[in-house]
C-alpha cells in the first residue's frame, strides 16, 4: 500500500488588510498622541475692514469668539493570543510571526479606520446622482444605490470653493465599488488625464476636479436618512444602508498615531506557553470649528 506524503510549506498565509496611505494627509498631532486629549483653538471673527478710512483714531477692538474644538485618544488593544509549547514544537511554520504580522495588521486596520470616523461630519455631504447599481456595503444592504459620477465630484468641488477651502491637498476617498463606479463614467480622454496624476507609492489612483483621489475597500456607511454613521466594527447592518465616501483638505483634519505596542509573557506556568497582546493609540478629528473642508459623498437611494 503507497503511503501519502504530507507537505507543509514553513510559513502560513497571512490575513489581506486595506490601503491605509490616506491617513498621512492630515495634520499630524501624533507628538500629543500619549495625552488624554487634543484641543485644536479656533479663532473668532477677523477685525472690520473699512475702506479708505476718515475717522482717526481707530477703535480698538479684542479678538471674541475664539472656538476650542478637542478631541479625545482612544486605546485601541488586541484580544491576548496563546501559544502552546506544542504549537512552538511540534508546527512546521512559524505561529508567532504570524500572529504577530496578522494582529499588528488588525490593529493597524481599526486604527484607521477609526480615524476615518473621526473625521466624518454627518451633518456636511453630498448625495451620488447616477444610475442605478446594486447595493454592496454588506450582504444585508439590498435595492439599488445611486453611482457616483464625475458630476458629483464636482459638486464636491464647487463646495470646497465656496467654503473657501484652499485649492491645494484636496482628497477624496471611495470604497473599492464607488471608485470603479467613479472611473467607469470618464470618457477615454479624461481616464487617461485623470491616470496620469496616479502615484503608487503615495497611495494616489487619480486626480480629478482638483481631487487627489485614493481607494480603500470600504470606507463609510451611513443610515439612509444620512442621520447616523454605522460602523463596521459595531454597527447594526441594514437592508437600506448606503456607501460613503469621505473627501477633505489637508489642513482641516488631525491625526494622532502612537506606536504599536506589543506585551509579552513568555513561558508562562499557567498557560503553558507564550502570551501575547498589542496596544495602539490613536485619535484625530475634523480641524475648524465651523466644519468647513470636510465632506462626505452619499450613495442616495436608487429607484
Amino acid at each position: 500500500m503507497a503511503l501519502n506524503i504530507e507537505v507543509w510549506k514553513k510559513d502560513i498565509v497571512d490575513g489581506f488588510f486595506p490601503d491605509d496611505s490616506f491617513a498621512q494627509y492630515s495634520i499630524d498631532d501624533s507628538e500629543f498622541v500619549n495625552a488624554h486629549k487634543v484641543h485644536v483653538p479656533n479663532a473668532g471673527a477677523p477685525s472690520n475692514v473699512e475702506t479708505n478710512r476718515s475717522t482717526f483714531p481707530g477703535t480698538a477692538a479684542r479678538q471674541t469668539g475664539d472656538q476650542d474644538l478637542e478631541y479625545e485618544i482612544d486605546e485601541l488593544t488586541t484580544d491576548p493570543r496563546h501559544i502552546t509549547d506544542l504549537e512552538m514544537t511540534e508546527l512546521c511554520y512559524n505561529k508567532r510571526q504570524s500572529i504577530i504580522a496578522n494582529d499588528k495588521a488588525a490593529l493597524q486596520e481599526a486604527a484607521h479606520q477609526n480615524l476615518i470616523y473621526n473625521w466624518a461630519i454627518i451633518t456636511k455631504y453630498t448625495l451620488t446622482s447616477g444610475s442605478n447599481r446594486t447595493a454592496h456595503t454588506s450582504s444585508t444592504a439590498s435595492g439599488n444605490r445611486k453611482k457616483i459620477t464625475k458630476a458629483d465630484v464636482q459638486a464636491l468641488c464647487t463646495q470646497f470653493n465656496q467654503d473657501n477651502v484652499p485649492k491645494t491637498d484636496r482628497y477624496l476617498l471611495l470604497d473599492s465599488v464607488m471608485y470603479q463606479d467613479l472611473i467607469a463614467d470618464l470618457t477615454g480622454t479624461e481616464l487617461a488625464a485623470f491616470q496620469a496624476a496616479a502615484d503608487a507609492k503615495k497611495g494616489l489612483v487619480g486626480q480629478l476636479f482638483g481631487f487627489n483621489i485614493l481607494e480603500r475597500s470600504q470606507v463609510l456607511r451611513v443610515k439612509n436618512d444620512y442621520s447616523a454613521i454605522i460602523r463596521w466594527d459595531t454597527g447594526t447592518a441594514a437592508a437600506t444602508e448606503l456607501a460613503a465616501g469621505i473627501a477633505w483638505q489637508k489642513g482641516c483634519v488631525s491625526r494622532a498615531l502612537g506606536d504599536l505596542k506589543m506585551f509579552t509573557d513568555a513561558n508562562n506556568p499557567l498557560y503553558y506557553g507564550d502570551l501575547m497582546s498589542f496596544l495602539l493609540r490613536v485619535g484625530g478629528k475634523y480641524r475648524r470649528y465651523d466644519k468647513k473642508g470636510v465632506r462626505l459623498i452619499i450613495e442616495d437611494t436608487g429607484v
